[in-house]
């Protein structure tokens, strides 16, 4: 995938433009006349009302004189006459393969047939229901079938003649399939779920059909179904005044069970069988009845089958304050420009001749951080684009190394001055130097990964806190909480005792033998019976981490410690240090970023792994994280410095809480306290 990021970068000069808004897909606005309704305004427009209602939630509630309507594109196309359907009987019966999120419903809706008249053609092959990659015999379909064969008749496009628009009119009638209208009437403790299943259609079908059960399932409602032996059909039948519509049972072979609607789910820690069953839209005894496991309790990390939903349906996790904040006040109409100065060093690709494009992905680490945070930053500009953000995108090449860059250039050539904000460079000595060339016009300069600090500018703007921010959060933490802080500090560890010594005043130091180990009475001494007792670690040393937190297990029958470390520590990664000890002290760290199991989360994975054939690790995550916050609070009323004092943003996996220096520019205090929790999952400290 890298490969043909890769090869797409090197086709475009990287300078090109998005301009989020211009992608947005062309909506009509529809004013509300007297006399109107959703579903004169559909036919009207050629679109369903359930295309209506998805565009415009309120309007299930009624519509109101004058007010406006968003209209979807329609799906049928007046430019072109339609496939004349002819009449054909006899036909021996055709095969399809079964695809994903199929059902009988609408496979039977797509070859023009009743579900009855499927069934019968497979006798007892769908007796436990449809299966994805299943070979279904496909009968011929009883009076018209449409004949793909037939040529299209293209119109100008510059205007449809109305002697065409009326062929089109005839053709589409006669082309669509003469099926019987059913209904069911909601029953108390029915579901959608439960509907669904019965009549052989899955949550969404049963929705597009009735759009006003979107938001409610109210008991007595009419709803149109798939015809089978539990639906009631409504069908023209001759009466004595003539041809009237009377009401009369179908009669069908059985319902198949309708497990095939069904996806794994994985069980979070705090749900319960009725919270589950409210997702899904299912009642308890639906939801037990499909997971029989259910019935001995419901766990942390079981895998259970539930119904194939569509997405809104799922409830919404609570957006972040800061960044609900955001999102509510955007500003769309001032048009802003961003520019990503990002180091693909395309130069030396082209220059290489000693390496293929694949060698070079395996060697140049750099090279793929650039690509994963690039990709990420991609997947920011689109969902710009689904908010309908009014920002113009350049995505330059910033040629950079540690120690040399093509800012200069760039500042001039792309007039980066003009700018209303920059991400970029990468490291942090070509940030301070763009931040001091486009200082003269106050352009914002975000530097996207570094967490070095050094010359301070009063337009740049520190996204990755700072390793000094990182040690001061965790300290603020447990003051706030009251604790008794203690520190095991390794002998090799001068410079950590020495910022303990300095800059936390109070934290009394366990004292060492004269081996440097740790003395299991120097660190009970220090304990406290009324307090929680925190013990911060820096060791390195497996041997250091082993003895430290055996004395604190210890020390849990009598007394509340917590373990806390300052820092990453890849020695608590080694096999020799039990996972199981961690778990037990509850072992608290500051970090930069925070797990994310929401469903917006999953739903980011689902989508990054679909594009990229990968799951996205933490710089793509930070591309999408960096790239957003910044493109929203570009979408403000306020300028972008005004939008850092005022609001956090909380996106993917970081957090953006900006505070201005003592000197000049901002640093990032979006830092997350976690913690090692026993059922053997990472939290976050509250």
């Amino acid at each position: 995938m890298k490969n043909r990021i890769l090869f797409s970068i090197l086709l475009t000069v990287f300078s090109f433009v998005v301009n989020a808004s211009a992608m947005q897909e062309k909506y009509i606005k529809h004013t509300v006349v007297k006399g109107e309704t959703v579903n004169s305004i559909a036919q009207k427009y050629k679109v369903t009302p359930f295309d209506i209602y998805k565009l415009n939630p309120d309007s299930q509630n009624g519509i109101q004189l004058n007010s406006v309507l968003l209209i979807p594109p329609s799906t049928v196309m007046p430019t072109a006459v339609k496939p004349v359907a002819q009449k054909q009987t006899g036909n021996p019966p055709t095969t399809h393969l079964v695809q994903p999120k199929e059902t009988l419903y609408s496979i039977a809706k797509q070859f023009n047939i009743t579900i009855e008249a499927l069934k019968e053609a497979n006798g007892t092959l769908l007796n436990n229901g449809l299966k994805i990659g299943q070979t279904i015999k496909i009968p011929a379909a009883v009076g018209e079938r449409p004949v793909a064969t037939v040529p299209t008749v293209e119109a100008p496009k510059e205007v449809v003649k109305e002697p065409v628009k009326e062929v089109v009119k005839e053709v589409a009638k006669t082309a669509e399939p003469k099926t019987e209208t059913a209904f069911h009437v909601i029953e108390p403790k029915e579901t959608k779920y439960g509907v669904s299943k019965r009549y052989g259609m899955t949550i969404e079908e049963l929705e597009q059909l009735n759009p006003q059960i979107l938001n409610g399932f109210p008991i007595g409602m009419k709803l149109k179904v798939a015809a089978t032996e539990n639906a009631v059909a409504e069908t023209p039948v001759k009466t004595d005044s003539g041809t009237g519509t009377t009401t009369k049972p179908v009669v069908t072979p059985n319902a198949s069970s309708g497990k095939k609607y069904l996806q794994e789910y994985v069980v979070r820690p705090n749900e319960t069988i009725s919270s589950i069953a409210t997702t899904y839209g299912m009642s308890e005894s639906e939801l037990l009845e499909l997971n029989p496991e259910l019935k001995r309790g419901v766990k942390p990390g079981m895998i259970l089958r539930v119904p194939i939903i569509s997405k809104k349906e799922l409830p919404k996790p609570d957006p972040v304050q800061g960044q609900g904040n955001l999102l509510k006040k955007l500003n769309t109409n001032a048009r802003k420009q961003l520019a990503l100065l990002l180091p693909f060093n395309i130069n030396k690709i082209q220059s290489d001749t000693l390496n293929t494009t694949q060698e070079r992905l395996k060697k140049d680490k750099f090279l793929n951080l650039t690509l994963d945070f690039y990709s990420g930053a991609l997947m920011a500009i689109d969902s710009a684009k689904v908010l309908g953000l009014n920002v113009d995108i350049k995505i330059l090449d910033s040629q950079e190394t540690k120690s040399t860059s093509n800012v200069a250039n760039l500042v001039t050539q792309e007039n980066l001055g003009s700018m209303d904000a920059i991400i970029g460079p990468f490291y942090q000595s070509n940030a301070e130097k763009l931040a001091e060339l486009v200082g003269a016009t106050g352009t914002p300069v975000i530097s996207p990964l570094s967490k070095e600090s050094g010359k301070k500018y009063a337009n740049l703007y520190q996204s990755m806190p700072t390793a000094d921010l990182l040690r001061s959060s965790v300290f603020n933490y447990m003051r706030a909480k009251g604790g008794n802080i203690i520190a095991v500090i390794d002998p090799k560890k001068g410079s950590v005792k020495q910022y303990i010594q300095d800059m936390q005043k109070g934290v009394r130091v366990v004292g060492l033998n004269e081996k440097g180990g740790i003395v299991a009475d120097s660190l009970k001494v220090r304990l406290q019976k009324d307090k929680l007792n925190y013990v911060v670690l820096a060791s390195e040393s497996t041997s250091m981490i082993l003895a430290t937190t055996a004395a604190m297990l210890a020390a849990q029958k009598e007394y509340q410690v917590q373990l806390v470390i300052m820092e990453p520590n890849e020695t608590l990664d080694y096999e020799e240090i039990p996972l199981n000890r961690l778990t037990k002290l509850k072992m608290l760290y500051p970090s930069l970023s925070r797990p994310n199991e929401t469903d917006e989360a999953n739903q980011f994975d689902a989508k990054y792994k679909k594009l990229n054939k990968i799951i996205p690790n933490q710089y793509a995550i930070r591309g999408f994280d960096v790239t957003f916050d910044t493109l929203l609070r570009l979408s403000q009323d306020k300028p972008f410095n005004e939008t850092v004092q005022t609001a956090a943003s909380e996106q993917i996996e970081n957090k953006f809480e900006y505070v201005a220096n003592t000197t000049a520019g901002y640093s990032n205090k979006g830092i997350y306290i976690l913690y090692y929790d026993d059922d053997l999952t990472i939290k976050e400290a509250l």
